[in-house]
């Protein structure tokens, strides 16, 4: 799951160096957490939050097939 929101800010960001996802379990969840450029942070979460929005949907779908809940927090 890690790796498939690496892909989608990588392939949306103008600085992909910058793009760092960390994994961390909290309360029984795990919590992604996506840090990208200042810059960017625009195009990761689109007009209105709909491309944000879609990835935590991608996120969710990817976790509930592992049997898993799964968060998504943009920093």
């Amino acid at each position: 799951m890690k790796e498939l929101i690496e892909y989608i800010a990588v392939s949306l960001v103008s600085n992909p160096e910058a793009v760092q996802v960390t994994e961390t379990v909290e309360g029984g969840r795990t919590v992604f957490r996506l840090q990208v450029a200042p810059e960017d942070k625009g195009k990761v979460i689109g007009r209105q939050g709909r491309v944000a929005q879609a990835m935590r949907v991608l996120l969710r779908v990817a976790a509930v097939k592992d049997g898993a809940q799964a968060v998504l927090e943009i920093e």
